[in-house]
């Protein structure tokens, strides 16, 4: 569920928070903001899902987007996040092309964003090569993000990347808050071989297993696996 919070108008500084949009010119910058609307959303609410087109372009003020896919057969694929500072590079490629999304942006947490009309993106990319190079080099940034997921699902062991991801969780404590199925997720694996694999963790002392949550018991034997 979107809701308003305060339409911009000059009551709320949030261009600070996208150094690349400090460069626009006066006019067109007044434009963007007045134009704008800043929204809290709630988590867990969907964004926007598969063949919806987005209507505006996604600037994250706080909070955590997953971007994901689900295939024909339900396979869920956590193909990226968009964290606080950066926006959404799904809604930019489709509100460029005027195309229906191919994924779902789902709310992580809480958030705080400010969405920008379609009608206004148009005309800044047009009038502006500050706006171009700051859509655009998101753009390419995510891109490249995302050919790392293809290159880490086609050729990296999954024990290797399971490790990796329960330490990437896990933060600087020991527990990760997350199901055999969020796992999968964020691996573009299923659920049967995580369970697998996390089995094998556990028998050999690396972790514990409680519902919704996993221990990190030896976090250094799974680095050691990451490194072999």
């Amino acid at each position: 569920m979107l809701k308003p919070v305060v339409t911009v108008g000059g009551t709320m500084n949030w261009v600070d928070h996208f150094e690349g949009l400090k460069q626009l010119d006066p006019a067109l910058l007044k434009s963007l903001v007045e134009n704008s609307e800043v929204v809290e959303i709630e988590a867990n609410s969907v964004i926007f899902g598969l063949g919806k087109a987005p209507e505006h372009l996604v600037l994250l003020l706080e909070g955590s987007i997953q971007v994901q896919q689900v295939s024909d057969s339900g396979r869920e694929m956590v193909l990226y996040r968009v964290d606080a500072g950066n926006s959404c590079v799904l809604t930019t490629a489709c509100v460029l092309a005027y195309e229906q999304s191919a994924a779902a942006a789902i709310a992580e947490t809480d958030l705080q964003a400010v969405m920008v009309p379609r009608k206004v993106f148009d005309e800044l990319l047009g009038a502006s090569k500050e706006f171009r190079y700051f859509v655009l080099s998101a753009f390419t940034k995510r891109l490249a993000d995302l050919f790392q997921v293809i290159e880490e699902v086609a050729f990296k062991r999954i024990d290797h990347r399971l490790a990796q991801k329960l330490i990437e969780l896990s933060g600087d404590g020991t527990n990760v808050k997350a199901t055999h199925q969020n796992l999968a997720a964020e691996l573009g694996s299923v659920r049967e071989v995580i369970s697998r694999q996390m089995a094998e963790f556990q028998s050999r002392g690396w972790i514990l297993q409680h519902r919704g949550m996993i221990e990190i018991v030896n976090r250094l034997e799974l680095q050691k696996l990451i490194d072999s």
